[in-house]
């Protein structure tokens, strides 16, 4: 593995493009698309496929540039401690994005900090005259990265974005944490981004989905892209992400690839805004340690707080009995153990032209549950 690892980097000495690493709690893959469809107008552009965002994955993808290539976005995921580190020593990168640091993988980390610090050893290997792209007014983050990079960052944000982990720390050296460089102002009804004085047809919905655009433009500009080639922009994404699937009369929105606690609440929230009945089926999320049942009856206090018509909770243990206890006053509501057995109340629930969101870990597996869906349509 170490020689793999090392044949990586020696090829990656002998491409004579740029590297941009991306990583981040939630969002990665999302983004990582985003910023290869941002580069796209820069010519050939070659990126991790599918979760190749690990040490044997992250090689790979080096692997697959060459030099009729303009850039390589390298996606980095990791399970501890020391393994963002080690993929940035082989990557060398010239651009590291940190899409956020949330709450996936705590039970792993053990708390917010050591995630931090995990997301920010992106930057152990990152050239000198490199940039950092992160979201504004994250105490955590700032913290973290200013322990360990000193050199360019850019930080963006939404208009009316609230400063992140405030229950950590509110202020940063006992300084105010920095001005935002990148200002978006979002409007999710029309489905624009008003940058600069420039309308953006946003690529996907969702607020979640503008932060990470945003940061995908911020690449693209540090890489001299032309901006108004992202205006309308197009973006491919792998299955199971944000993916509508129409199955008879049903429009499901497939996000079973995999769950953290920020992007369910993210997918809850843009089920919501669209018009029409919603119903979601939401799988145990793993990795979580000590925090795993707070997080998950946040999850369920988000459900009824959005008034959704219907929820079926694939999970078993304390997490199924408190999300259900939290949940209770949702008129359709079921708790089953198995992706398949929801299809039961959904088949007694749905009617033509309601949406269902199906989200929770790949554990869970409810992939499995619209492979049913669509044998029981056939």
């Amino acid at each position: 593995l170490t020689a793999y690892q090392q044949i990586g980097l020696l090829h990656r000495t002998h491409l004579n493009i740029p590297v941009v690493a991306v990583t981040g709690s939630t969002g990665k893959t999302t983004t990582r698309q985003l910023i290869k469809a941002s580069l796209k107008s820069l010519g050939n552009v070659v990126s991790s496929v599918n979760n190749n965002n690990n040490d044997v994955g992250v090689p790979l993808t080096l692997l697959s540039a060459n030099s009729s290539h303009s850039a390589l976005v390298v996606e980095m995921g990791m399970r501890g401690l020391g393994e963002i580190e080690r993929l940035s020593k082989f990557s060398n990168p010239d651009v590291a994005v940190i899409t956020n640091i949330g709450s996936a993988h705590i039970g792993l980390l053990g708390s917010y900090e050591n995630i931090a610090k995990a997301k920010c050893e992106i930057t152990s290997f990152l050239r000198p005259t490199g940039l950092v792209v992160i979201p504004a007014y994250d105490p955590l983050l700032e913290r973290q990265l200013f322990s360990q990079w000193h050199g360019r960052v850019i930080r963006v944000s939404i208009e009316d974005q609230l400063p992140l982990h405030t229950t950590n720390i509110a202020l940063l050296n006992n300084q105010q944490l920095p001005d935002a460089d990148l200002v978006g102002k979002v409007l999710l009804d029309d489905g624009l981004l008003i940058l600069e004085g420039e309308t953006y047809q946003l690529p996907l919905e969702g607020r979640h989905n503008a932060m990470n655009f945003l940061l995908a433009i911020a690449v693209a500009r540090e890489l001299g892209v032309d901006l108004s080639n992202l205006k309308q922009l197009t973006v491919d994404l792998p299955k199971g992400r944000h993916n509508y699937i129409k199955i008879g009369d049903i429009t499901y929105i497939d996000e079973t690839y995999n769950a953290s606690p920020e992007a369910v609440h993210a997918s809850l929230d843009l089920l919501a805004r669209i018009k029409g009945r919603h119903f979601a089926v939401l799988g145990k999320m793993f990795e979580l340690g000590e925090e795993s049942l707070n997080l998950h009856i946040d999850v369920a206090k988000h459900v009824v707080n959005l008034g959704l018509d219907g929820l079926v909770i694939v999970a078993d243990g304390k997490e199924a009995v408190e999300m259900a206890k939290v949940a209770h006053s949702i008129k359709n509501l079921a708790v089953v153990s198995k992706a398949e057995e929801a299809y039961i109340p959904l088949n007694k629930w749905l009617l033509p032209g309601d949406f269902v969101l199906l989200k929770g870990s790949r554990a869970v597996e409810l992939d499995r549950l619209l492979h049913y869906l669509k044998i029981k349509d056939s």
